[in-house]
């Protein structure tokens, strides 16, 4: 594209949109679908721009009027309580239902990767050894031991709300690193399965392993899902950059961060109820059988939310991103 050429050709259109958003007075009606179509051309010569030929000068202006105009021609937006209905009930799971064929996996892995650590560390002593001393790791998986207390350490509520901020920020991690070719998620999802293994393994060694298991399996499993389904969609970011497919790179970068923004904010909410579970009924007197069904009732309900509602609403054409209104102008990509 010869820039000089395509200004020449374009700043008349690009000045009369200037002067329309500049007018104090209400528009008619023919000065307003000029608006709109101006702000539609715009837009193209802004992707057109951005893609072919960008420069900084003249690509800010052209953002920026593209900015005040799609204002002018939508107005001012606030979200509602109808954004947060629509988001729970199709945007979140659809998004969480897309990213299947990557957490789904991920899951799989790491649960694997979780059980050769815990087999490795219960079946060699000598790994034990290097983890702690031998007074250390009997204190650890005794009958009312570290392991055991740790759930009931400190009030229930003060609890949930630690545990709920922690893993919803490991979460958030996976999904903000992911940008870096996934790499950083790899490391935090492998801390994760390296302290469940430790877990698993000493407390397999001592004999016990039905007890950790009664202990962790009520949070765990919802828990656990959240930071697979955060991993998955942070991979599924880091291989965007990668391989971008049809889409230009800069734009399938956007939707997939804008949708794993939403994805954020989703599993939080996750993690809020596996918290909740953690620190009230993990500890509770109830029985190990009943406090385990809470567990496998939470899970169950969390992935038909994903597959009943997320896959209806993903057939539907929801993708996660936000509104079409919302997003930014581009111009059609060749397959």
């Amino acid at each position: 594209m010869d820039l000089d050429v395509f200004v020449s050709a374009h700043r008349a259109e690009w000045d009369r949109l200037e002067a329309l958003l500049r007018r104090q007075r209400r528009l008619d009606g023919a000065e307003a679908d000029e608006l709109v179509t101006l702000y539609q051309r715009t837009a193209t010569h802004l992707s057109l721009i951005q893609s072919s030929a960008p420069d900084p000068q003249l690509t800010g202006r052209l953002s920026q009027l593209v900015a005040r105009a799609r204002s002018a021609v939508t107005g001012t937006r606030r979200a509602s309580w109808r954004d947060v209905t629509r988001f729970l009930a199709h945007g979140f799971p659809a998004a969480v239902y897309k990213a299947r064929h990557w957490w789904v996996p991920t899951a799989l892995l790491s649960t694997a990767v979780a059980a050769l650590l815990g087999w490795w560390i219960g079946t060699h002593p000598e790994v034990q050894a290097s983890i702690a001393a031998p007074g250390e790791l009997r204190e650890l998986t005794r009958p009312g031991g570290q392991y055991e207390t740790y759930y009931s350490s400190h009030p229930a509520a003060s609890f949930a709300a630690q545990v709920w901020t922690n893993n919803a920020w490991a979460a958030a991690l996976c999904l903000i690193l992911g940008v870096f070719l996934g790499l950083p998620v790899l490391w935090i999802l492998f801390q994760n399965m390296l302290n469940l293994g430790i877990g698993v393994g000493l407390m397999s060694s001592a004999g016990r392993l039905d007890t950790f298991l009664g202990l962790v399996l009520p949070h765990g499993l919802l828990e656990l899902t959240a930071v697979f389904v955060a991993a998955g969609t942070g991979l599924r970011l880091g291989w965007t950059l990668i391989d971008p497919g049809p889409r230009t790179r800069r734009t399938a970068l956007a939707e997939e961060g804008r949708a794993a923004i939403g994805m954020a904010i989703g599993l939080a909410l996750v993690l809020f109820v596996s918290g909740a579970i953690e620190g009230f009924v993990t500890p509770s007197g109830l029985p190990t059988w009943a406090r385990i069904t809470i567990g496998i009732a939470a899970e169950v309900a969390f992935l038909a939310y994903v597959y009943v509602v997320g896959g209806r609403a993903a057939r539907a054409g929801e993708t996660g991103d936000v509104e079409a209104a919302e997003r930014s102008a581009t111009v059609p990509t060749a397959a």
